[in-house]
């Protein structure tokens, strides 16, 4: 006869079965696990970015189900977020890390920085996202491409066809009009850079040259270039800007009254597709809750609650997206990549050869 106990986690299931996808083989250990953070009342640090905005209240099923609180401290940038992590590997600050990308992960795993999990939702993620940490260092979590954005009314009043590749921001037409979050402070900035790797080989460093007599501007992070100087989000004076190709959508959604169509829109060719990823931060107390709560974030419930929070694409593929997400964002077909055992072997070299180029 089952036990009281696993009764009532068998009732919770049956309400809250698409956080972590519950199912007969696995109650007696889940449940086992949910009973001892509920003894030890567990607080989970989750690490994020800044960028990391979903529902208020959205782990509040989570601790429903677990007896696990969740707190979220945010620092900074991707970049400066890996930064202390390999700093603390070990020793963390946290428990759980969201936010490494593709362009970052090998940093992070050469530093021994995550402790190793397979989510009981893998089957459910894309294959593509999966290959890039096979051995289960890290979960994905999310996609998205980053790419060129230009304001469209800028364009538009003054009868110039905004540019549609990476070659033509060299034009004069575009002197001075672009502004870059600095590759060595900004994840965003950081896909750009290997964007412009992955589109010119061993020609990039000289696209960067001439793109510095073009007035190029690199600032610290993405809030500063999108918020500080692109044209079509503030006082600013610079109407390109790297950003992400699902930020137009979140200036359709985000705008009181809302516009018919984005303000900004996005050049294709120009995208370099990046992953985020979640993983157990190495060191922590509590490995069986923060096991759970990767399973959370990967869980239809979380996943769902993406696209119009942090405007990424959920890596989940049974999660639903919503329509008005869908109608203003592009996903490129053929973004730009490059082989994530390339960019560990050649990063530091490519991130010095880019101080050289454009900031000394």
């Amino acid at each position: 006869m089952r036990s009281r106990r696993t009764r009532r986690f068998l009732v919770a299931c049956a309400v809250l079965g698409v956080l972590f996808g519950c199912s007969q083989g696995a109650t007696s250990d889940t449940s086992s696990r949910v009973t001892t953070a509920e003894q030890e009342a567990v607080t989970l640090t989750l690490l994020a970015h800044d960028s990391f905005t979903p529902t208020e209240g959205i782990f509040d099923d989570f601790t429903a189900l677990t007896g696990i609180t969740v707190r979220v401290v945010r620092g900074g940038d991707a970049g400066a977020l890996v930064t202390k992590a390999v700093v603390t590997s070990g020793n963390p600050e946290g428990d759980v890390l969201w936010g490494v990308d593709n362009t970052l992960l090998s940093r992070a795993l050469e530093a021994d920085v995550f402790s190793p999990y397979v989510t009981v939702h893998r089957g459910d993620i894309d294959a593509d996202a999966v290959a890039l940490s096979p051995e289960g260092h890290v979960t994905p979590v999310d996609s998205g491409d980053v790419c060129i954005n230009y304001d469209k009314q800028w364009f538009e009043e003054r009868r110039i066809t905004p540019p549609l590749t990476l070659q033509a921001l060299t034009s004069s037409t575009y002197r001075n009009l672009l502004v870059v979050s600095s590759p060595l402070t900004s994840s965003p900035g950081l896909a750009f850079m290997l964007a412009t790797v992955a589109e010119f080989g061993d020609e990039w460093s000289q696209w960067w040259a001439t793109m510095r007599e073009n007035g190029v501007l690199i600032v610290d992070s993405w809030n500063d270039a999108y918020y500080g100087h692109f044209t079509a989000s503030s006082d600013g004076d610079r109407p390109i800007v790297v950003s992400y190709a699902t930020s137009p959508p979140a200036e359709v959604i985000f705008a009181d009254p809302r516009p018919s169509e984005a303000p900004t829109a996005v050049a294709a060719l120009t995208c370099f597709r990046q992953y985020e990823f979640v993983g157990i931060l190495r060191g922590t107390k509590y490995e069986s809750a923060a096991r759970q709560l990767v399973d959370f974030l990967v869980s239809r419930r979380f996943q769902e609650d993406l696209p119009l929070t942090q405007f990424v694409w959920p890596i989940n593929r049974t999660a639903k997206v919503p329509q008005e997400f869908l109608d203003y964002s592009l996903r490129p077909e053929n973004p730009l990549s490059i082989d994530p055992a390339t960019i560990a072997r050649r990063r530091a070299e490519w991130l010095d050869t880019f101080t050289e180029v454009v900031l000394r």
